[in-house]
Parts: C-alpha cells; structure tokens; sequence
C-alpha cells in the first residue's frame, strides 16, 4: 500500500509502503464497538458512594426502651429506617466496572481503525517532527502548512466571513489566529520527540499527542485526522504486531 510522505513545508517528499497487517485489514466495526466500550469501562471513575449504618456517626445509644412507651422498637438511630441513618444496598465505591478483552482483539481493533483513517485518507505521513526551535507558533506552523492534505474545515460562518471582508484593517494576524480559522480534530502521532512535541501542542485546542506505543481505539476515534512522523511507523509495528 502506497503512501505519500509529506515534509514539514507542506510538499510530498516520497512515497512509503505502509505494512498491510496494519493498514490494510478487514475492518470490525463489532469488535473496535467491544474494544472501544471496555476502554471507557476500564477508564471510568467510580464516584457515588453511601455508607451503610455501620459506618455513619452516632446513633451508639438506644434511642428509648424496648416496650412501654407505645412506639416502634428501635435499637439505634443509625438503622435505615431514620433520617441521616445508613442506607440499605446504596453505590458503594468498590464496585468494579471494568472489562477484560484480549491483546489481540485490542490490536485487531487498533489496525481496523488505523485501516479506515489510511482508506479515508486522513492519515497524513510526514518525514519528521523535528522543529527548529521548539515553540508553539512554530507548531502551529507546520499544521498550517499541512492543512490542504489535512482538510481543514473553516470554522467561520458566513455572517462572520462577511464581516471580516468588510473590515479594511491593514495590521496583520498572528499564526495562532489563522490556526482558529479552522475547525482542528488532530491526533499527532509521535515515534521521537513525544515530550517536546506534546509540551508546544497542548496550548492548541482541537491537537492531541500520543507517542506511537500508547495508541488506542478511543483517541483515534476521537480525532478526525491522524498525523504520523515516519519513524513511528516502525514502532506501530514493533509494539502491536506479534
């Protein structure tokens, strides 16, 4: 499977042959569902909490006598039965939502997904995330440069581009501000340099960095394009491929 390699001004550089026990196999769109529901199940945090009358304050002294006094028999005030009392078969927070699924079937499903983002063409390659000084303007840079192959959507409504004709001011935008112009859902995939490009991405809304050995079913789902460095094509396949 043929692919183009974009440099970081934009322009293809080359062609690569992407490893078709990747990024050509029959998609599952059951099993990426199974895998992508036991990830949030895994993920999820368990919150709610009662406590029951063995755990709630006071209530160590019997409220009144057993008999003689014409009401209901109570031992303590702790009982589910009393206002600010225990609570009978509450949320408690050792529940355990998690799901188990198989190495394979989670790699299975990754290549799935990472096989529909390369059929659909938003997978964009390029030969390096190398920057010459690491900034965020310089970033933003190199996404405006790949922004024809990553198809940017603008994120102007007509009214507003309206407007923006019909302003006449002559003082100049800065990167940033042409980068907001466009509706950005961007995964970039890092094999080198994961820290020093997650530090300059992550002041740019809609850009979310992953090294190449911590992909997942979620994060690729989430985001409309993936942005690949070369070298972390080797290792996709060192780390998922057995």
């Amino acid at each position: 499977m043929s692919y183009p390699v974009y440099n970081q001004s934009g322009s293809v550089v080359k062609e690569v042959n992407l490893n078709p026990a990747v990024f050509d196999v029959k998609i599952n769109p059951e099993l990426v569902h199974q895998t992508a529901v036991a990830q949030m199940a895994n993920a999820r945090p368990v919150l709610a909490h009662t406590k029951t009358k063995d755990e709630v304050r006071g209530g160590g002294k019997k409220p009144w006598r057993q008999k003689g006094t014409g009401r209901a028999r109570h031992g303590s005030s702790r009982s589910p039965l009393w206002v600010g009392g225990g609570v009978t078969f509450g949320p408690r927070n050792t529940r355990n939502f998690s799901q188990k699924i198989n190495k394979k079937m989670k790699c299975q499903a990754l290549f799935s997904c990472l096989t529909d983002r390369a059929k659909d063409q938003a997978l964009i390659l390029v030969d390096e995330l190398n920057l010459p000084e690491w900034k965020t303007k310089n970033f933003t840079q190199l996404i405006l440069n790949l922004k024809d192959a990553l198809r940017l959507s603008s994120a102007k409504t007509k009214s507003s581009a309206d407007d923006d004709e019909k302003k006449t001011k002559k003082s100049t935008t800065t990167r940033k501000e042409d980068l907001k112009n466009y509706r950005l859902s961007l995964l970039v995939v890092a094999g080198a340099n994961t820290k020093s490009v997650s530090r300059v991405a992550r002041n740019i809304p809609g850009v979310k960095v992953l090294g190449a050995n911590s992909l997942n079913v979620i994060d690729i789902l989430d985001a409309k394009n993936l942005l690949l460095s070369e070298d972390s094509l080797s290792v996709i396949e060192k780390t998922y491929l057995h």
